[in-house]
């Protein structure tokens, strides 16, 4: 690690459904070790400030002394926590986009190295795709239900190569994949 940037942190953003009534048996309790293996791992959680699988990232995040970062489409506090009925707990910081919710997953997958998807929804879909396009690394936590369970044959059927992702079903070992993709992307290695 160099010195001059012992400070910089690699930010991975952790995606899933906020309602996760159709999630595997054991989603929340995976999620809940996703968050604390990243913060273990040194690196920062990103999510999109909302319920659900990646709150229970944000749980486990913190509960290991991690920092969370969480993107939200609301415009402001009162939209947040009124209008969109979203969680502050567990959040170090909140940017208030007031881009709804496709404009909130565009900033949040833009603003992480990686990007780790668990049980999910087309919201969880659409990070995803963003991810894929823009060529960033991604963990899929197989598995874990939703939306996951098509990944594959997203990948397949498109016909556009593999992708920067890897796949795993246990959390720990899918955090430690992701960072080994994410030291190949970074030129400065934290």
């Amino acid at each position: 690690m160099d010195n001059q940037h012992i400070h910089l942190k690699y930010k991975i953003c952790v995606s899933g459904a906020a309602e996760t009534g159709h999630c595997a048996p054991d989603a929340l309790d995976k999620a809940k070790i996703l968050g604390s293996e990243i913060v273990k791992n040194g690196a920062v959680l990103v999510n999109g400030a909302t319920t659900g699988f990646p709150y229970w990232a944000a749980i486990g995040a913190k509960e290991a002394g991690g920092f969370n970062i969480g993107i939200s489409p609301a415009g402001s506090e009162k939209e947040h926590l009124e209008h969109y009925l979203l969680p502050v707990d567990y959040m170090d910081i909140i940017i208030y986009t007031g881009f709804g919710y496709s404009g909130r997953n565009l900033l949040l997958v833009k603003s992480a190295d990686a990007v780790i998807v668990g049980c999910g929804r087309w919201g969880t879909i659409n990070e995803f795709t963003i991810a894929l396009e823009d060529g960033k690394p991604i963990g899929v936590l197989d598995g874990s239900g939703g939306s996951t369970d098509v990944i594959k044959d997203i990948i397949e059927k498109s016909k556009r190569g593999p992708g920067n992702i890897v796949y795993d079903t246990d959390p720990k070992r899918l955090v430690g994949k992701v960072i080994e993709l994410i030291k190949k992307e970074k030129l400065i290695k934290v």
